[in-house]
């Protein structure tokens, strides 16, 4: 069999992504999600456990790494979030390849938060950017419980604007209604279907 196709997923906090991606897993396409891959790394007996103890010994809790003292620590040190991603990222980059060698599908989608700008579309084939008006951006992520105006702000200032992410997607969708996005993903899929078979 081919190789999959790989079809990198990205947008920024609130524009849709998720349920993007929850689209494409419906159409019966492969999903690797990069937080999820975090999560597993963090949870108990996970790979990034004994070293993520290591640096921050006070994250350590229950045989997991707690994701808000590593918060705490990087509130504290300048260097912390480094040293975490330096450690962090390649064990994701290892997850990634461990699900993509598993694929059967023909096409696997990998939702990743930061593909611009951690450089991961270099591994796609193409990529995809959910997005959507500012207001409607604004008014998804204020919605979610514990979100504050200062929580949203500090995200958005670690994120690409998504203008530039616009002029570097290979495929665009806007997230107005969730029948738009599932025509837009069934239609995408045909394409890349007809282009790479």
């Amino acid at each position: 069999m081919r190789d999959s196709f790989r079809l990198g997923l990205t947008g920024s906090i609130g524009m849709g992504k998720s349920t993007t991606a929850a689209v494409f897993a419906a159409e019966g396409v492969s999903v690797w999600d990069a937080d999820a891959a975090v999560h597993r790394l963090y949870a108990p007996g996970g790979a990034a456990v004994p070293g993520l103890a290591a640096l921050c010994p006070e994250a350590l809790q229950g045989g997991a790494i707690d994701r808000t003292a590593l918060r705490a620590w990087i509130a504290r040190d300048p260097a912390a979030l480094a040293a975490i991603e330096a450690f962090v990222h390649p064990l994701v980059a290892a997850d990634r390849a461990d699900f993509l060698s598993g694929t059967v599908s023909d096409i696997a989608v990998f939702d990743i938060p930061l593909l611009f700008e951690k450089g991961t579309e270099a591994e796609m084939d193409a990529t995809l950017l959910v997005t959507a008006p500012p207001e409607l951006q604004r008014a998804r992520v204020l919605s979610r419980p514990g979100m504050t105006e200062a929580q949203f702000a500090l995200i958005l200032s670690r994120q690409m604007p998504d203008a530039q992410k616009r002029a570097r997607a290979t495929h665009i969708v806007e997230t107005l209604d969730l029948a738009s996005v599932q025509a837009y993903v069934r239609a995408l899929l045909n394409h890349i279907r007809s282009r790479h078979a």
